[in-house]
C-alpha cells in the first residue's frame, strides 16, 4: 500500500485524509449500486470501510498490504455491503398480499399421481389423518417455507415459540402415526 498514505493516516494529516476521502467516495458509492444497495447505507458503509482501514493504519495492519489503498478500501467495503445485503435478507417483513396468502388457510389439495413413491404416498396417507391446526402449520412452514415469526403474526400467536412448539407437536404426531405397527396393517 502507498506508504505515505499510510503514514498520513497514522498521522492524522488531515489534508491527506480528506483528500483519500472525497477522491475515493464517489467510486465507491458507483461501484456499490452494483450490489442494489441503498444509497444512504451505501455512504453509511463507505465511512465505516473508511474508519476501518484508518485503524488499520493506526494499528501498523496497513505496512504490509500489498493492495494499492483504493483496493483495500473497496474491499472492506464489499464485506460490510455483503453484511448488510444479509441483513436486508432478514428484515424483509411478512406481506399476505405479495404472496397472494391469505389470512384463512389455504387448502393444498394433492392430486394422486403414479409418481410418488412409498415413502411420499405414506407420508400423505398419515398428512390426511392429522388435525386441521396441524396441517395448515406444517403447510405454511414446509410448503410456503414461512418462517415462525411469520407464522406467528399470519395467526395472530404472541411469539415465535407458540409456532415452534406447535410446529414439534405436529410433527411429532405424523411421526408417530407412520411409525405405528397398527397403522401398516
Amino acid at each position: 500500500m502507498e506508504q505515505h498514505f499510510v503514514d498520513a493516516l497514522k498521522i492524522n494529516d488531515e489534508a491527506v485524509i480528506k483528500t483519500l476521502y472525497y477522491d475515493n467516495r464517489d467510486a465507491f458509492l458507483g461501484f456499490s449500486k452494483t450490489f442494489n444497495i441503498d444509497a444512504c447505507d451505501a455512504l453509511d458503509i463507505y465511512q465505516e470501510a473508511f474508519l476501518a482501514i484508518r485503524k488499520h493504519a493506526i494499528s501498523g495492519k496497513l505496512y504490509h498490504i500489498n493492495s494499492s489503498f483504493k483496493t483495500y478500501l473497496f474491499g472492506i467495503g464489499k464485506h460490510l455491503i455483503y453484511k448488510k445485503l444479509k441483513e436486508y435478507a432478514k428484515k424483509q417483513p411478512y406481506n399476505p398480499q405479495l404472496h397472494k396468502e391469505q389470512t384463512d388457510y389455504d387448502e393444498i389439495i394433492i392430486e394422486p399421481t403414479n409418481n410418488l413413491t412409498p415413502q411420499q404416498e405414506l407420508l400423505q396417507h398419515y398428512f390426511k389423518q392429522l388435525g386441521e391446526s396441524c396441517q395448515q402449520m406444517l403447510t405454511l412452514s414446509f410448503f410456503r417455507g414461512l418462517t415462525n415469526d411469520e407464522i406467528a403474526t399470519l395467526k395472530g400467536y404472541d411469539s415465535e415459540a407458540v409456532v415452534r412448539s406447535q410446529k414439534s407437536r405436529c410433527l411429532k404426531t405424523l411421526k408417530n402415526l407412520i411409525k405405528s405397527p397398527l397403522n401398516h396393517d
